[in-house]
């Protein structure tokens, strides 16, 4: 199996009972899942990493095998960086997934190729109150124009229109840019610096999502804290940084996402 990011493992297949906790406190046992057992994992593997969970729309995903057992739903929640060690992310399938609160809001799942993504439409993004609409993608529409994932950090963006909200952002932070020393983020500040950042909300076709600071900004080092985001002219990703202290519920039978926020750490 190859990544996105060309990360690659190989191995054995098997199948196996898969074990997992439910609402009514039985264990539920899920027989002959298929699982790979990675020998030669290659790319961006750690070796505290004991696996992956594919929650992807493809065939052999662990969502995909689940199919009528979940109903096709799966929501979790992902606790902030700043967390204390001990805390974990929850993640929920079936019934228990749904994200119904009074905050919550969803916006459509477009179906598109490869079917591993899930694909949103991101129709502009707010910083403050200074909406900078997404332009449309090279086909005229910008329909499903960005997937939603939760292994992937950062948020990437077209890079000209990410060049827009940098400058959005920047202009509306009173503070010295820093440089970020590996290159990766461009839009950098002291992390002593008393930092007044503007609200970002980011509007998916029917859903706003308003960002937190630590959704949008990131500490990188004691010295350095960064802009979450960036410009690719690849894939369009909402990473997991802007996912964090949000329930976030997938449900592919009535194809959409819906995000609710939370306090991820004391579900």
């Amino acid at each position: 199996m190859a990544y996105g990011d060309r990360s690659s493992t190989k191995g054995n297949l098997a199948a196996d009972t898969l074990t997992l906790g439910s609402t009514n406190s039985r264990p539920v046992q899920l027989k002959n899942v298929i699982i790979g057992c990675g020998h030669n994992n290659a790319g961006t593997f750690s070796k505290k990493g004991s696996g992956i969970v594919g929650l992807g729309g493809g065939p052999v995903s662990l969502v995909s095998q689940l199919g009528d057992s979940i109903d096709g739903k799966f929501s979790y929640c992902l606790v902030p960086l700043t967390s204390e060690k001990d805390r974990t992310s929850k993640i929920n399938f079936g019934t228990n997934a749904v994200v119904s609160g009074k905050e919550a809001v969803s916006t459509p799942l477009v179906k598109k190729s490869p079917e591993t993504f899930y694909y949103l439409t991101l129709e502009s993004i707010s910083v403050g109150s200074k909406k900078i609409p997404l332009p449309g993608s090279v086909s005229g529409t910008s329909e499903g124009n960005i997937i939603i994932d939760s292994g992937t950090t950062l948020t990437m963006l077209p890079t000209e229109f990410y060049s827009q909200l940098e400058e959005a952002v920047a202009s509306q932070i009173e503070a010295e840019r820093q440089e970020d020393p590996q290159g990766v983020l461009s839009l950098c500040y002291s992390a002593t610096a008393d930092l007044k950042a503007p609200v970002i909300t980011m509007h998916f076709d029917g859903a706003d999502v308003k960002l937190d600071f630590s959704n949008s900004f990131v500490q990188l080092s004691e010295e350095l804290v960064c802009f979450a985001f960036r410009g690719s002219d690849d894939l369009s990703i909402y990473g997991n940084l802007s996912q964090m202290n949000f329930l976030v519920g997938y449900d592919t039978v009535s194809q959409k996402v819906s995000f609710e926020p939370a306090d991820c750490a004391k579900m």
